[in-house]
């Protein structure tokens, strides 16, 4: 069907004296093109005479049929696969840098979906947690049982209220913690704590502060109690009815709303303290009280359960023992809570699991609170202990009969800031 042009002889095509390379004859290729196309390997000036094809090879000691001659150059064969997808012949060298490049995009891919699982895998962990968690607060507090309330303001408020109950409590554990034998419960710290976008403050409320009781709706029989005008330490109202009712005699005293309720007693105090593995303390002056079971030295040292429950029940040591117990109280819970909301604590799953079981075991709060309502005091109180916010007692002007009176003009003015969302200039002892 072909003819070899001048300068060509054999089946294959060899360099003669006319030619100084070997390339693909034009009538070679003419002649495949009129049978099957257009060549598929081969570059149309390949098809040039005497122009060398760019996969032409010197073959310097003899040809592909056995015979000797002085070296010549031949185009690589190519041959069409039958179902004409292309030409199959001698592959191109792998080029290092090219698989290098696509070990390293493999990686990144199997990065990039490890990723991808890891945080689905943590989305779902804490999802999981939270509405776990949110099924197992102890919600005892009815806030919708205290009347005549103030208006709600812009600031949040939380009533954070350290009871002497022993719930749980076993004997043995009573006489290791020094927490006595009484029965029942009574408030045994006070403490409002605000949080604002002017500020964060915390205000102690000394246990011996004297109050009068409202008009109020007993939180289990229903009956709605005149109020009387009567007068006594802060801590008798808890006593009288509870929870809601140290809510509705805070409000009136003060005017101030209060938003979310948090207590805790003795027993589950330490067992979160030694939940978290102690608590850090700076303690500036030594004090020792026997009835609480405190005995410090002064300096940095870290407070297990039961020595954190001494360090803040200690009254008896104090020239002003209601008012220094309270600030060695707002010192620590502030101290505890930016423990807490650290995340060393916060990722470390034997930290945090422990510690979200203690609280969620003896914390007890108001019907609408949440976990991230709870997140959202630590918060706040980790402000506290960093400096940002006010920490203080309400302000006193003097005592009665043992009772510490509070300065209401004082009183009003530290209110108003708060219910205005300004920033706290009060300041109490």
């Amino acid at each position: 069907m072909n003819e070899w042009p001048a300068g060509w002889s054999g089946g294959r095509g060899h360099r003669d004296d006319a030619s100084p390379y070997v390339s693909l004859p034009g009538e070679a290729s003419a002649g495949w093109e009129a049978d099957y196309g257009p060549h598929p390997a081969v570059p149309s000036v390949s098809r040039q005479p005497g122009a060398r094809h760019p996969s032409a090879r010197w073959i310097p000691e003899h040809d592909s049929y056995g015979g000797h001659g002085d070296g010549y150059y031949t185009a690589q064969e190519y041959v069409l696969p039958a179902d004409g997808a292309g030409p199959v012949g001698p592959q191109p060298p792998k080029d290092p840098l090219s698989e290098k490049g696509a070990r390293r995009s493999r990686l990144r891919r199997r990065v990039k979906i490890g990723s991808i699982v890891l945080l689905s895998a943590t989305i779902l962990t804490l999802v999981g947690t939270y509405y776990w968690a949110d099924s197992k607060v102890r919600r005892d507090v009815d806030l919708s049982k205290v009347i005549e309330r103030p208006a709600e303001g812009p600031c949040t408020t939380y009533l954070i209220v350290g009871s002497d109950s022993r719930e749980g409590m076993s004997a043995e554990d009573r006489k290791r913690l020094h927490t006595g034998t009484a029965e029942g419960k009574r408030s045994d710290s006070t403490l409002i704590l605000t949080k604002c976008s002017a500020g964060t403050t915390l205000v102690s409320l000394p246990r011996d502060s004297e109050v009068e009781i409202p008009s109020f709706v007993g939180s289990e029989s229903g009956r709605t109690y005149p109020g009387k005008g009567q007068r006594v330490k802060l801590n008798t109202a808890y006593a009288m009815d509870g929870a809601e009712l140290l809510v509705r005699t805070v409000e009136y005293n003060t005017g101030l709303r209060i938003d979310h309720y948090v207590e805790i007693g003795f027993a589950g105090f330490a067992k979160i303290v030694d939940a978290i593995g102690g608590v850090d303390l700076d303690i500036e002056n030594g004090f020792k009280d026997k009835k609480a079971g405190a005995d410090f030295q002064a300096g940095r040292q870290t407070l297990n359960g039961e020595k954190a429950l001494a360090f803040v029940r200690t009254r008896y040591a104090f020239a002003e023992s209601d008012l220094q117990r309270t600030r060695n109280q707002q010192k620590f819970l502030a101290a505890l809570a930016s423990q807490a909301a650290t995340p060393s604590t916060v990722l470390n799953p034997f930290v945090f699991y422990p510690l979200l079981s203690a609280v969620l075991d003896t914390v007890i709060v108001d019907k609408d609170m949440t976990p991230r309502d709870l997140g959202q005091m630590l918060l706040a109180m980790k402000e506290i202990n960093s400096g940002t916010g006010v920490s203080m007692n309400m302000p006193l002007s003097g005592e009665r009969h043992g009772n510490l009176l509070w300065d209401k003009a004082k009183v009003r003015q530290l209110v108003k800031q708060i219910q205005n969302d300004e920033t706290v200039t009060v300041r109490g002892r």
